[in-house]
């Protein structure tokens, strides 16, 4: 399955987030935190030579991969331009930095040897197409840890929009085995892992703040331009209103894959 994401947009969206994206990403941080933990009991080997950090953001999880793996060579690598430059402003000045596309990375064939990913291959366009690029710079036996997003993520948001009109207000992610399909023969899938994960909320705008304070902003074709009409969110926000809970909080549901592949 090929999704319609411009990537333009991801990168300005993303840039644009880069000083407000730490303070409102909690479901990132959990993500991120489990992933580690699937690096610490997978990764035998702390003494990494290469270790890149894909999609690394303000550089968060950058710097607990050297506290982990305390790697020769660390490097971070985002498409969005603005996430690296405010991670250089924070992060030890020895790391790489890297601004670069997923689907067409600037390394070396066999020069990585654990490669870490949490909650950015959803912006991917063509699933088959990053996984030749992280077959291709693994070294022999190097492994690569994967977090991302599935299709039932924030459906309270989207069949709410669903009953407003037919046009896409939420990002769309694709599932699990339309995924791991595109996996090349010498990558093998070693731990597969889906939960899911809610984060609740007083208010609706609380949900949209965060979403826009991190730049998760709606990149699939199809949706809506121009402004929303207040009668359409009025009618948006009354939909939402029949997943409140029996504690009074709104939720956003969020389905989360975890992969871990080596290569052969």
């Amino acid at each position: 399955m090929q999704l319609q994401i411009d990537k333009n947009r991801v990168a300005s969206s993303f840039s644009k987030a880069a000083a407000t994206y730490d303070g409102s990403s909690l479901l990132q941080r959990d993500v991120g935190e489990e992933l580690l933990r699937i690096v610490s009991d997978q990764n035998t080997n702390n003494a990494r030579g290469s270790v890149v950090d894909l999609g690394c953001g303000t550089g968060f999880f950058t710097a607990k991969l050297e506290a982990e793996l305390k790697p020769k060579q660390l490097i971070g690598l985002d498409i969005a331009q603005g996430m690296l430059e405010y991670a250089k402003s924070l992060k030890a000045p020895h790391y790489q930095w890297l601004c670069a596309d997923a689907e067409a990375l600037p390394l070396a064939q066999n020069s990585v040897d654990l490669l870490y990913s949490s909650l950015a291959i959803q912006w991917c366009e063509t699933p088959k197409a990053l996984f030749y690029e992280i077959e291709r710079v693994l070294t022999a036996g190097g492994l690569a840890f994967l977090s991302t997003l599935g299709p039932e993520s924030l459906f309270e948001l989207r069949g709410s929009w669903s009953l407003v009109d037919q046009q896409v207000h939420v990002n769309r992610f694709i599932g699990l085995d339309d995924l791991i399909k595109h996996l090349p023969s010498n990558l093998e899938l070693v731990v597969t892992k889906q939960q899911k994960r809610e984060i609740e909320y007083d208010k609706l705008n609380e949900l949209t703040s965060d979403l826009k304070n991190i730049g998760a902003h709606n990149m699939n074709a199809g949706e809506s331009k121009g402004l929303t009409g207040r009668l359409k969110v009025k009618q948006f926000k009354a939909n939402y209103e029949q997943y409140r809970k029996s504690n009074g909080k709104l939720p956003a549901t969020y389905e989360v894959y975890y992969l871990a592949l080596k290569k052969l």
